[in-house]
């Protein structure tokens, strides 16, 4: 029975999950945002959330505890000079889970798992990324609309020739 037992087991040893909690912490506070299942960004969040809480006193015995489980240097570096202070105010909530449906592989659920305070960051990308597509599509259609005004009239070439 699992009497006053918190977490998911995510089908993982204990070592293995806090490996991979430790691997999701540390992109997404390099990164800003993350893609992952539904269950390792609820879990992840957890972790992260208790992780900025701590990091929020920033003295030597606590980037120290931080170093144990976050092991890339500038990670550490940008979480206490960039986002602490950032997010400095905020009581906790410091993340977001955002569904985002079923993967089309194994139809696991999917979400994005992001850094409230750092989504403009990301819609900066979103909005750079939809830029370039309407661009390449844009760029489609008048190759397509040019190519299928000249097939059009061949096309009416040939069938006006065949009811002669």
């Amino acid at each position: 029975m699992r009497h006053g037992v918190k977490g998911r087991k995510l089908g993982r040893t204990a070592s293995h999950k806090s490996a991979l909690l430790n691997a999701l912490t540390t992109s997404l506070l390099k990164f800003k945002r993350i893609k992952t299942t539904e269950a390792k960004a609820k879990e992840a969040r957890t972790f992260v959330e208790k992780l900025i809480t701590k990091a929020k006193k920033n003295d030597l015995h606590v980037k120290r505890q931080i170093m144990s489980l976050i092991h890339d240097k500038d990670v550490v570096k940008e979480l206490f000079a960039e986002i602490i202070p950032k997010i400095g105010e905020r009581p906790g909530g410091y993340t977001r889970v955002v569904k985002l449906g079923n993967r089309n592989g194994d139809a696991a659920p999917m979400a994005i798992l992001e850094l409230v305070d750092y989504n403009d960051v990301a819609n900066k990308k979103a909005e750079e990324h939809k830029a370039k597509r309407e661009l390449k599509a844009k760029d489609k259609a008048d190759k397509k609309g040019s190519d299928g005004i000249e097939e059009a009239t061949v096309v009416e070439e040939k069938t006006s020739k065949k009811s002669k």
